[in-house]
C-alpha cells in the first residue's frame, strides 16, 4: 500500500452536542462507517477527551483506544492551544474565547496556562504512542505583515526571537518525548509560508521538534506554489491536512478579501473535489519525498453541508492513495551489470 496513511478525518468541525457527535465511542463509530481510518481528535474538547487526564494516565489511555477501537487515532490537534502561545493584544480580546472562564483578561497567565496545555499533549500523544502534534506558531507580527507602514528595522527578527523563546519550554518537552510539533502553515500566524517557517526555525536554532503540518488549501489563497512546497520542505512535512480551496479572480476584491465573508470572498474554502487543488499532483508529490503519515479530511466549505463533505471524503481520499512501486516499469528492458562493458559502451575499452 501507499506510505501515505488514510482516509483520516479531523473531527473538530463535526462535534455537536447531540448523537453521534458528542462522545469519542460514537463519533468514532460515524466516522468508521464512512470510510475512515483514521481520527484527527481535537484536545481542547471535553465531550471527546480530558488532555491532562491523558497526560497524566496511561490508562486512561487506553480507555481512550479502546472507546475508538473501530478506527486508529492519528494526532492530537492542538491548534487553539498553539494559537495562545503568542498573541498579540489586538486579538486578546477574541482569542480569550480560546480559554477558561477565569483566565480571560489576564493574557500573561492566559499564555502560561496554553504551554501547560501544549505540554499536556505532548505526554497524552506520548501515552498513546503518536508521534506527532498539529498546531499553530500564534502571531506577534501578522498585524505587520504589509509593509506599510514601514516597518522599523529589526522588528520582525525580534518578533521570531521572542516567538521561539515562547515555545522554547514546548519544544524541548516535545524532544524529551520524541515528539514533533508541525507547524499548520495558516494565515494570521506568524508562519504563514515557506520564508517565516524559515524564520522560526532559524530562530529556534533549528530545534529538531521543528516541523509542518502540510495544508494547500492555504498556498492557493495566498497563491502559493502548493507543490513546489513539498519538494523544498519536504523533509518537515509530519502531517496533512487534506483541504480544497479555489481562488476566483474578481475586479472588485483580491487575496485580503474586503472583509467579506466567507462566501463572498474571492479566495474561500471548498470541499474536496469542488476546489482549484490538483490533488493528484499533491499526493504524488508527498509520495515521491515518502511522506509516511496520514492523509486527514479537514472539512471547510461555505456552500456544502458538512454531513456531506465528510461522507464524500473518504472516498476521495482513498482514490488519491497510490501503491507505490515495487520494480522500474522498464525493467523488462534491464541489462545485467557487467562493468567491462559498461567501460565498452563509454568508449573506454
Amino acid at each position: 500500500m501507499s506510505g501515505i496513511k488514510g482516509p483520516a478525518i479531523f473531527l473538530a468541525q463535526f462535534t455537536d452536542d447531540k448523537l453521534p457527535f458528542n462522545n469519542l465511542e460514537s463519533i468514532s463509530s460515524w466516522a468508521k462507517s464512512l470510510g475512515y481510518r483514521g481520527i484527527q481528535i481535537p484536545a481542547w474538547d471535553k465531550r471527546l477527551i480530558d488532555i491532562d487526564k491523558a497526560a497524566s494516565s496511561k490508562s486512561y489511555c487506553e480507555e481512550i483506544k479502546e472507546k475508538c477501537s473501530s478506527v486508529e487515532i492519528t494526532e492530537f490537534d492542538s491548534h487553539l492551544f498553539g494559537q495562545l502561545i503568542a498573541v498579540h493584544p489586538a486579538y486578546d480580546e477574541i482569542f480569550d474565547a480560546f480559554t477558561e472562564p477565569s483566565l480571560r483578561n489576564n493574557p500573561k497567565v492566559r499564555q502560561k496556562w496554553a504551554v501547560k496545555k501544549m505540554i499536556a499533549v505532548i505526554k497524552a500523544s506520548a501515552n498513546l504512542g503518536l508521534k506527532t502534534v498539529p498546531t499553530f506558531s500564534g502571531a506577534l507580527l501578522w498585524h505587520l505583515m504589509y509593509p506599510w507602514p514601514q516597518r522599523p528595522k529589526g522588528i520582525v527578527e525580534e518578533g521570531f526571537k521572542v516567538l521561539a523563546s515562547l515555545w522554547e519550554p514546548v519544544l524541548n518537552t516535545a524532544l524529551d518525548y520524541g515528539i514533533d510539533l508541525a507547524y499548520e502553515i495558516h494565515p494570521g500566524e506568524d508562519l504563514h509560508d515557506g520564508v517565516t517557517f524559515e524564520k522560526f526555525l532559524e530562530a529556534t536554532g533549528s530545534h529538531k521538534s521543528v516541523k509542518i503540518l502540510y495544508d494547500p488549501s492555504h498556498f492557493v489563497l495566498q497563491c502559493l506554489d502548493y507543490i513546489d512546497f513539498i519538494h523544498i520542505y519536504g523533509e518537515f512535512i509530519k502531517a496533512f491536512h487534506v483541504k480544497d480551496a479555489e481562488l476566483r479572480l474578481s475586479g472588485r476584491s483580491g487575496v485580503y478579501g474586503g472583509y467579506q465573508n466567507w462566501k463572498e470572498r474571492p479566495g474561500r474554502f471548498r470541499s474536496l473535489g469542488d476546489g482549484d487543488i490538483d490533488f493528484k499532483k499533491v499526493f504524488a508529490a508527498l509520495t515521491e519525498i515518502r511522506y509516511s503519515s496520514w492523509a486527514v479530511l479537514e472539512w471547510e466549505c461555505c456552500i456544502k453541508d458538512a454531513e456531506q463533505g465528510a461522507k464524500e471524503g473518504a472516498p476521495f481520499i482513498e482514490s488519491h492513495l497510490i501503491k507505490t512501486l515495487k520494480k522500474s516499469f522498464d525493467d523488462f528492458a534491464a541489462i545485467a551489470t557487467d562493468e567491462k562493458r559498461n567501460r565498452k559502451i563509454l568508449g573506454l575499452e
